[in-house]
């Protein structure tokens, strides 16, 4: 899990009265209103005591939404985990908190944060109340990162304001170090979080009754370029740097006229990158066509592809025009193109080198202005081995060969496209409300998804029709999903199994999960196959 996958409508749960955060009851509050009790504990206790019981305050929530953020979520790295404390708190309309910079030692020793918060709240209930200050007067802010950080890491890390809104500075920042890398200047500030064990004990407590549950990119304007452009011709969002390097090289294959060959496993979305070129390219106003020619018996096909003449076999009783014909000035996509038969490879190897077309029946040949793209599941290469696949003819297809990663490559697209396909079914199913119960994106996130793209649809569909109150739940996912989070438990990770052991388990787990499709699997182990046989000979 990355931090800004985080979805407030994911988390929270909205009923009339209630706002449910996992089990912690929250409620919305009035900036003015805080403002006024600011103003009133000033008088009451004095502007010291505010300090401190407005930091501890602060320190209790941010401990809370880091205990939160790990019983909800498994997360990629502890760094990820100690960013999800700012974008709870962005998510949350405190402030617009962003991560300068966070440098630390897996130990938590030598911790060095630095936030830049944007539009803080409390800097505006202090305006609010007082005017303008001479001084740093965030404490929640401070508070809140400081809790946060703590519990993250089992030590105490204690956030300091430097820069505020309310004294007249832009925006307001905060670093937060280890307690004792504070200089002595700063001792009296560390006084308002003195007293604040028995807060960390509390949410401790209370978070061990329930379970304990990966960027930046490096050319920022680039990728949101590409993405853009992508959304607006049918993608969902991209963050996975694999598919954005898919992208870019369709962006620019589109604009020239070559034929391009899409390989990739079933399911992983070859149509739809072939269409997303297609409406990049000059010939986006006319017509894309898209043959599956596995699904087709040879004579039938090349009848479809090429057409045919009156007479020329049973049933042809008029002049037809082939799908070549029928796609003039477009693109015609030729899935499963590894399937056709090597008569058929050599028509269409004349297609791609003539431009021209003979109908089934006829001897004139009829020019073509068409562009092909292609796909295959194969790897064409060790069907030319074999001698099913032409080799004259591959090189004809692959003038630009693009590679569509497995889903499984592609971690980062997995929660981007269950929540696009969420959205759709809702339409689809008429369920407006139809959402996911965030217990379900680990399970989306640990699974291997050999069917890739096509089976995390399919996945949600079933769920979908199987949810309750518009709410989908691991239960409704399908079994080979919710088993692969086991693959992980300490139960199987126990130090009182073998390696041997462990390892029969997880192959066999696999083999299930593929349905016992040893090339799938054998994949997925990043093993060959001759390997995995070798296992299953040992096990």
């Amino acid at each position: 899990m990355k931090p800004e996958d985080i979805h407030l409508e994911e988390i929270l749960d909205f009923s009339p009265g209630r706002i449910d955060l996992k089990g912690r009851r929250l409620v919305l509050h009035d900036i003015h209103a805080f403002a006024q009790m600011r103003k009133d504990l000033v008088e009451m206790v004095g502007i010291e005591q505010t300090r401190r019981l407005l930091t501890r305050f602060g320190f209790s929530w941010g401990y809370a939404d880091a205990a939160a953020m790990t019983r909800i979520f498994k997360w990629d790295s502890l760094a990820d985990w100690l960013k999800a404390g700012p974008r709870m708190h962005t998510l949350q309309g405190v402030t617009r908190s962003v991560v300068k910079s966070l440098d630390f030692d897996e130990d938590g020793e030598n911790f060095n944060m630095h936030l830049d918060w944007h539009h803080s709240g409390e800097a505006e209930e202090h305006l609010i109340a007082f005017g303008k200050s001479d001084h740093c007067v965030c404490r929640m802010l401070v508070g809140y990162a400081s809790g946060y950080a703590t519990f993250c890491l089992g030590k105490n890390i204690y956030f300091i304001e430097n820069k505020c809104r309310a004294k007249g500075d832009r925006i307001c920042s905060a670093t937060g170090k280890n307690e004792n890398a504070w200089p002595d200047e700063f001792k009296d500030q560390l006084a308002n979080f003195k007293e604040v064990d028995h807060i960390q004990k509390k949410i401790k407590d209370l978070t061990i009754l329930l379970k304990r549950k990966d960027r930046q990119l490096a050319n920022q304007n680039k990728r949101l370029g590409l993405l853009d452009h992508a959304k607006k011709h049918g993608f969902v969002e991209v963050h996975s740097r694999s598919f954005q390097r898919v992208l870019d090289l369709a962006n620019r294959t589109a604009r020239y006229d070559s034929s391009v060959l899409i390989t990739g496993e079933s399911g992983a979305g070859k149509e739809v990158l072939a269409r997303y070129i297609h409406k990049l390219s000059a010939r986006a106003d006319n017509v894309f066509t898209a043959v599956n020619c596995g699904a087709l018996p040879e004579t039938l096909l090349e009848s479809e592809l090429f057409g045919h003449q009156a007479g020329s076999f049973t049933g042809a009783i008029k002049n037809r025009a082939g799908l070549f014909e029928q796609s003039q000035k477009g693109t015609i996509f030729l899935d499963e193109i590894g399937d056709i038969t090597p008569a058929l490879q050599l028509k269409l190897l004349r297609v791609l080198q003539e431009k021209e077309i003979m109908r089934v029946g006829e001897s004139k040949t009829r020019k073509v202005d068409v562009r092909i793209i292609a796909a295959t599941n194969k790897i064409l290469s060790e069907e030319i081995t074999k001698g099913s696949f032409r080799e004259d003819l591959f090189y004809r297809l692959a003038v630009l060969e693009i590679e569509v990663p497995p889903l499984r490559d592609r971690k980062d697209d997995i929660l981007p496209l269950a929540r696009h396909f969420i959205q759709r079914l809702a339409k689809k199913l008429n369920l407006p409300d139809l959402h996911l119960d965030p217990s379900c994106l680990d399970y989306l996130l640990a699974h291997n998804w050999p069917g890739n793209v096509r089976e995390l649809e399919n996945a949600l569909e079933r769920a979908a029709v199987l949810s309750r109150n518009n709410l989908i739940l691991p239960e409704f996912l399908p079994p080979a999903i919710t088993r692969t989070q086991s693959l992980s438990s300490p139960a199987d990770l126990s130090p009182n199994r073998t390696l041997a052991e462990v390892e029969k388990q997880y192959i066999g787990t696999v083999l299930k999960i593929t349905g016992q499709n040893k090339s799938k699997a054998a994949k997925i182990l990043d093993i060959s196959p001759a390997t995995l046989w070798r296992k299953l000979k040992k096990y």
